[in-house]
């Protein structure tokens, strides 16, 4: 077992553990720390923890302390510099006619660097930018280019259901999403339904994925046929939500719908809804889909 501490650099940023030494580190406390980048300020998180070995990249980086007065006074000034470094950024890409946006400027806490953040389409030659603000900073300068989901985080917003957004509060990290738990969760592929602000798949859709794979494992699809408490019939309808289904129970009289628990139904003939069968419908509706172009915009990668 490792003793660790878990510190994050922004609101809703990636967690990293540190070496908290002999420190009496404890939750929400401000630290300095060691980085690949540099010192950098920090808020612990997580309160000192042992952990597995195989759950850290070793060798892990020290706290070098509990942030000071000083420290701190130091961290808001560099949040004022910053300000001003996106302004001069602005004016340097007009001046250099370049084609990108800027998001976020962030300096590290011992001033060794300044890393600028924008989005552009395809890449850029900053080369000559670099040098411009170079000579005007006088430190190491680094521009990273990065994705839309990233700008959402860092910019935030409002997302359709009117909350702030996820990535900006809680998610520490982005996760996989596909065109798959859409159709899964039975939302209809229309790219304005499940995309959020950033135009991809809303983050989301991950969050009941679990609960619904499970229940499509033992829910038959609809035309199966299917043993019920009344009778032997045929999958009309099904809810996942409510693990129901209705089911057509023909007699020599009549033809009658019966709503069953799903519990309470044995696949006599057919599929389950978790069948791979169902991975090739999803991909013959996107190819039929009158949005086929903007479903696949969705699909592109950060």
């Amino acid at each position: 077992m490792v003793k660790v501490t878990g510190v994050r650099f922004k609101k809703a940023g990636k967690i990293y553990y540190f070496d908290p030494e002999d420190l009496e580190i404890k939750k929400n406390d401000d630290v300095i720390v060691e980085t690949a980048r540099g010192i950098e300020y920090g808020k612990a998180v997580i309160g000192i923890k042992e952990i597995n070995e195989e759950e850290i990249v070793s060798p892990l980086k020290n706290v070098i302390r509990i942030a000071t007065e000083e420290d701190r006074e130091k961290h808001k000034m560099n949040k004022e510099k910053e300000k001003e470094a996106f302004d001069i950024f602005i004016e340097k890409i007009e001046k250099h006619n370049l084609i990108m946006k800027l998001i976020d400027v962030e300096y590290t806490f011992d001033n060794n660097k300044i890393i600028f953040y924008f989005t552009a389409d395809g890449r850029v030659d900053f080369r000559e930018l670099v040098k411009d603000l170079a000579s005007v900073f006088r430190t190491r300068i680094e521009l990273r280019q990065i994705g839309v989901r990233d700008e959402a985080k860092m910019i935030s917003g409002l997302g359709p259901c009117g909350r702030p957004l996820c990535c900006s509060t809680f998610l520490g990290e982005f996760v996989p999403v596909s065109i798959k738990m859409a159709k899964e969760q039975n939302l209809s592929l229309n790219p304005s339904k499940i995309s959020g602000i950033c135009g991809r798949l809303m983050c989301c859709l991950t969050y009941e994925q679990e609960s619904y794979e499970d229940v499509r494992e033992r829910m038959p699809r609809v035309n199966s046929i299917v043993n019920t408490p009344f009778g032997k019939g045929t999958v009309v309808e099904n809810n996942l939500l409510r693990e129901t289904l209705k089911v057509r129970i023909s007699t020599t009289d009549n033809e009658e719908i019966k709503l069953v628990k799903l519990q309470d139904v044995e696949l006599i003939n057919g599929h389950y809804e978790g069948d791979k069968e169902y991975e090739e419908d999803i991909k013959k509706e996107i190819k039929n889909n009158k949005n086929r172009d903007a479903l696949e915009e969705l699909f592109k990668e950060n």
